[in-house]
Formats: C-alpha cells, structure tokens, sequence
C-alpha cells in the first residue's frame, strides 16, 4: 500500500485537495491529522489532562463552558491557539510543548489505522499532516504531495476569508508558526534527487493552487498521474498478497527516506554556513 503524505501551508488549499483525492474518480481512504488530533485531546484523555495541567494555571479561558448533556469542558481551541502561535520564544516553547503531548498519540493512531487500510486492500492512503516534515512522518511516506502557493499573500488573504474572527497579526503568526511553504517545495523535490530532473519522479510532487479550484483540479489529476505511473496498483496487490515482500519494501523506503532526510540536513547545514 502506497502511503501518500499530504501536507502544505495553512491556507494553500490542502483541505481541498484532501476532499478531491477522497471523491470519485480517486476515492482514496484519507488519515486526517487534524482531525486525530482533536480525537486524542477530548476530554478524559491523557493529552486533554496534560494540556489542562501545562496551560491551564496561566490561560484562564483554556476551557470550554460545560456541556449541559456531559457535563464535560472542552478545550477553547481559539484560545490555546493564541498561545502556541507565533514566532517568540516563549510561543515557541509553548507549541513545542503541546507537540510533545499531541504527536505521540497522533501517530499511534496513524499506525492503527493505515493497518486498518492495509488490511483492506487499499492500493494507497493519504496521510494528510500540516507538519508533515516537521514531525518527521515524511520518512514513512512513498510520496510527498505539497500543496503550495507562489505568493503568501495570498495565504494571508485566504486565511483571513476562511477565518474572519482573526486579526491580521493572528492571521500572521498562523501562517509563520508553519513555516515558508517553498521550503516545504524544495524540500520534497529533493526527494526526487535520483532523477536528472528534481522536479519529476513520484517521491516528490507539487500541486500548484494560485488559481481556482477548476486549475486544483487540474493539478490534482497530474499528481495522481504521476503517482501512479510509479506505482501501479499491481504492485499494491503484490505487497498485500506477499506480508514479507511488502515489509521488506517498507523496510527499504523507510531507509531511502532516512538517507533523503539525512542528506537534506547536511546541504541545508551548508547553505546556512554561506550566508
């Protein structure tokens, strides 16, 4: 089974494109992160009581009024994001504590479910991450799909369309604490490194979305074209069929993507020293 790893920038369009990939003609199954993530911090889990214990003495509008039918709070997911937003230290340390709590259980629910599809004979899952990179997830994945914008103005204005409660300096710091989505474009045509051109090969693809969603579709149907070019679906049946064959493939892609990551640290170590 082809894991596809589906990150971008907030704002660059990757919930649609998410939905595109999970609608005919593709109906491929999608493992949303954000949506794990809220699973794993409701109330009376683990993640919600480290979160409580770490923020609530100082964010005193942390929680939610009680539901009157559960009697539970939740979490004031606007306010905890006012915390962890943002590029100061003190932000910055905050979200790096709220990654420690989340990430861990994310992933473990990930693994459950991408055996759940595995199982079922899916020729390929989208593990759609924001921080695909940033959380290291990328090293499981066949395929890297970004989704990427050429001006992030354009985020901003988007950002500030979808969410109108925020201000523009909340719209700012969202945008900043997930980093320069270009990056991220680099990053996974890198992946493609074997090739004579970087900017082919199925490791790493980029969906344009500057345009409309008539242009997303598009780029939607090249990506999976491409994808798919590399990895034909009687692979995918060879790789069920055959549990040895396909954890010796995993095996395999997992130690490419590690040799792709520890090389990328090394050049992006040279570039800094340049400057």
């Amino acid at each position: 089974m082809l894991i596809i790893g589906l990150t971008g920038s907030i704002a660059t369009g990757k919930s649609t494109v998410s939905s595109l990939l999970s609608s005919p003609p593709y109906n491929i199954p999608i493992i949303d992160a954000d949506v794990l993530a809220r699973k794993v911090v409701e109330p009376g889990t683990a993640g919600y009581k480290a979160i409580v214990n770490y923020f609530g003495p100082s964010t005193p509008d942390l929680l939610l009024p009680a539901d009157p039918q559960t009697g539970q709070r939740a979490l004031n997911r606007p306010a905890l994001g006012r915390r962890v937003f943002g590029d100061s230290e003190e932000r910055k340390r905050d979200r790096t504590i709220l990654n420690k709590v989340v990430h861990p259980a994310v992933r473990w629910e990930v693994y459950k479910s991408l055996l759940y599809y595995y199982l079922r004979g899916q020729w390929a899952v989208v593990l759609d991450v924001p921080l695909l990179f940033e959380s290291g997830m990328d090293v499981i994945c066949g395929t890297v799909v970004v989704v990427a914008v050429n001006d992030p103005a354009v985020q901003m204005s988007r950002l500030r369309a979808r969410d109108p409660h925020l201000t523009a300096e909340d719209a700012e710091n969202r945008v900043r604490s997930q980093g320069d989505v270009r990056e991220k474009v680099k990053k996974a045509l890198y992946r493609n490194r074997a090739s004579e051109d970087t900017d082919k090969g199925s490791r790493g693809v980029v969906v344009w979305n500057d345009g409309d969603k008539a242009d997303l579709a598009k780029e939607v149907d090249k990506a999976i074209l491409t994808i798919r070019n590399y990895s034909p679906r009687w692979w995918s049946w060879l790789l069920l069929m055959a549990p040895p064959v396909g954890v010796a493939a995993a095996v395999w892609n997992m130690a490419v993507n590690f040799g792709l990551q520890r090389s990328w640290d090394q050049k992006a170590k040279k570039d800094r020293a340049k400057l």
